[in-house]
């Protein structure tokens, strides 16, 4: 089972596996002492701080490279349209089923309407954002189906990252907005994916987790949090760091299953990571690093290059792999951006496999569905810092 555990004791146990709790500019925190005692969260927090938001929002104005391309990609996507047509609501999501198709693109068009919000300051987008907002939190009861943690886990987590940034950007959210956001994310996803995914493939858990993380930041609850930070670093499950990226070498626990999937559970573990160091907790470095083991070990593969592969058992017995697979190898998602400007720019760590997926498929744009952030090269690539061109 996973381990509660108090903040205080989350960072020193974080500090043991060699990470060291810092804010989201790579400085010890100036409020580090609230993310030790349980006090006040940074909002907007969630992928995005106020600084980052007047960073991306100075360079696309700007017209500088890289965020003039990566805009593009963001601006010209159906879903970050500010006449965008609602799909929904549905009281009861079903995954697969009624309700899903309908609750992931909303959710998409939620999130990037509120960023083209924060980046344009155009009014419409925001109206957008809050309308999409307002009509799920007023309706949506709960998510259903045998792939049930996945859709609250991945479109749940981009209605949350919608509200954070609505909530904290636009003088049109109101207090009932909150109340009623707060409602869905707490009883209608939460339940869904309180317990993980431990019967299941590591992508499962790492979508959990991430939601889990953005919800304990926009409620304040940092018992929530300390949860969810518990079972990044010791969890029972597939999606547990060192279950999923299972030795130094990088193998990940879905290598010999596919690499769309490898590429999923990194992408959404990264998430967690950078949900963490905008409160201060550095999950980044938790085991020596071994996210970024994970990272490089599955961009050399799909970039054509030779790694190394053990035969191996995941944690729930049922997932047994001899080789590593080439179904979808080369086929590269946009979850590189966002490790690339970690490991290189905060922490100037080598990354030589990583740059290269990030200059394969610079500007990144939309995730496929809403399995991922997407936009990469817009929301974290640096003008200045980054050299991958």
């Amino acid at each position: 089972m996973w381990h509660k555990i108090p903040t205080i004791a989350l960072l020193t146990a974080a500090v043991a596996l060699g990470a060291d709790p810092v804010t989201a500019g790579g400085q010890p925190a100036e409020n580090s002492d609230s993310s030790a005692t349980g006090a006040t969260f940074v909002h907007p927090g969630i992928l995005h701080t106020r600084e980052d938001l007047q960073r991306i929002k100075a360079g696309v104005a700007a017209g500088v490279e890289p965020c003039r391309n990566g805009f593009e990609r963001l601006a010209a996507h159906p879903c970050s349209q500010s006449d965008y047509r609602i799909r929904g609501p549905v009281e009861i999501v079903h995954r697969p089923g009624r309700g899903n198709a309908e609750m992931a693109a909303d959710a998409n068009a939620a999130y990037q309407n509120a960023l083209m919000y924060c980046i344009t300051g155009q009014e419409d987008h925001a109206r957008k954002a809050v309308e999409i907002l307002r009509a799920w939190s007023r309706t949506l009861k709960g998510v259903e189906g045998h792939d049930r943690q996945l859709a609250a886990g991945l479109y749940g987590f981009k209605f949350v990252c919608a509200a954070e940034l609505m909530r904290y950007d636009y003088d049109g959210w109101r207090s009932q907005d909150t109340e009623q956001a707060e409602r869905m994310f707490r009883e209608a996803l939460y339940p869904v994916i309180k317990d993980f995914a431990t019967f299941a493939n590591g992508n499962w858990d790492a979508a959990c987790l991430k939601t889990m993380l953005a919800i304990a930041v926009f409620c304040d609850d940092r018992e929530m949090f300390d949860r969810a930070v518990s079972y990044y670093l010791h969890g029972e499950g597939n999606g547990a760091i060192t279950h999923y990226v299972i030795n130094d070498a990088g193998q990940c626990q879905e290598s010999g299953r596919d690499q769309q999937h490898t590429q999923l559970g990194l992408g959404l573990l990264a998430e967690c990571c950078e949900i963490a160091w905008c409160q201060g907790v550095d999950l980044y470095g938790a085991a020596d690093n071994r996210l970024l083991k994970g990272l490089e070990y599955t961009a050399r593969y799909n970039l054509g290059g030779d790694v190394p592969f053990q035969s191996w058992v995941d944690t729930t017995g049922k997932y047994r792999h001899k080789a590593i697979s080439t179904e979808g190898r080369g086929r590269l998602r946009p979850i590189w951006e966002m490790v690339y400007h970690h490991y290189h720019d905060r922490q100037g760590l080598p990354t030589p496999d990583i740059e290269q997926a990030v200059k394969k498929l610079r500007p990144e744009g939309a995730a496929v569905y809403a399995d991922h952030v997407g936009f990469g090269t817009l929301l974290f690539a640096r003008v200045d810092e980054n050299n991958a061109k």
